[in-house]
């Protein structure tokens, strides 16, 4: 009797890549469920680059095993490229061509089948929102319309898996949210997401998240998981008018653990709230700076990001 279908798109076991002596990517071990939207977080130069290139067959690992849709990176490379969808920062289109000529070029390189490639070619136009720009140049479009065709481009052929490497760099806020509201569409549909990422406000739309850090997996589950293991940290949100003094007076206060720059003001990591505000209200005070808001918050992305980074310099140190 065969074997049940894994309910595993993505399986990769001590997963490693060298270039020379540089670990890029150093012993990670993840399982991506089907249907899943997977979400790879982590600062430039973490490893999540490297890691989905030797996934989507693009680089051979120096050692561990992986598969995709059940096969194997290291021998069924050229027939896991066939079956996933890729889209890269770059986004991968030809600025020469039309809108038009980029999704029949791409739909011949994947291989759709003729008979269907017109009805693709709509739903792709429909998905990206131009319709009325498929005779333009693609290099005339904007950022947000681009990254749009470039997701159309990528699952021309239906792939059950669909690999996006931080696919929202460089385009604007409201760009990012419409990409976001397709990819739930695709993944509402059945497909897989394995989507990295260095904007935290993105993790949230994920189901798991992995958080990457000098070529390791330094933590993995949901959002509010991730938030939780935070529990123990007490963050408070503080808005005032010295930032540098305020940091100078914080730094010397006993009970506080962490002090960081957060949009124009600070948050504040510390060990019991109700004896830490009064004490911070009276040494601002006292300093001479004005708090206009000192409240307890509960912990962002952001927030359990640093605190893993921190935590991970900690040990190395």
């Amino acid at each position: 009797m065969p074997n049940a279908p894994s309910k595993n798109a993505v399986e990769i076991h001590d997963l490693v890549k060298c270039f020379g002596s540089f670990v890029a990517v150093d012993h990670v071990n993840l399982n991506v469920q089907r249907g899943e939207i997977f979400g790879f977080l982590g600062p430039n130069g973490a490893g999540k680059s490297t890691t989905i290139r030797m996934l989507c067959g693009l680089l051979k690992p120096t050692s561990g095993s992986a598969t995709v849709g059940g096969l194997d990176i290291a021998t069924e490379s050229e027939a896991i490229k066939k079956s996933i969808g890729y889209m890269s920062q770059r986004f991968s289109l030809y600025d020469d061509l039309s809108v038009e000529e980029n999704i029949d070029f791409f739909s011949g390189i994947y291989g759709v089948p003729k008979a269907r490639r017109a009805e693709r070619k709509d739903y792709v136009l429909r998905m990206a929102g131009i319709e009325e720009r498929r005779s333009s140049l693609t290099r005339l479009l904007s950022g947000g319309w681009k990254q749009r065709l470039a997701l159309g481009c990528a699952i021309l052929h239906e792939p059950p898996i669909l690999f996006l490497d931080e696919p929202t760099s460089g385009v604007d806020p409201i760009a990012r949210r419409t990409f976001w509201d397709l990819i739930y569409q695709l993944s509402a549909a059945g497909q897989t997401i394995f989507v990295s990422t260095h904007y935290m406000d993105e993790a949230e739309y994920c189901h798991r998240l992995a958080l990457m850090y000098r070529g390791k997996i330094i933590a993995l589950g949901t959002p509010a998981e991730l938030k939780q293991s935070l529990a123990s940290h007490h963050l408070l949100r503080l808005d005032i008018s010295d930032l540098v003094g305020s940091m100078n007076v914080l730094d010397k206060l006993e009970g506080v653990s962490d002090v960081a720059v957060f949009g124009g003001g600070l948050h504040v990591t510390v060990a019991d709230p109700q004896k830490s505000i009064p004490e911070i209200w009276s040494a601002l005070g006292q300093a001479g700076i004005t708090v206009s808001a000192l409240e307890q918050i509960q912990p962002s992305m952001e927030d359990v990001f640093v605190a893993m980074i921190e935590q991970e310099d900690r040990k190395a140190a």
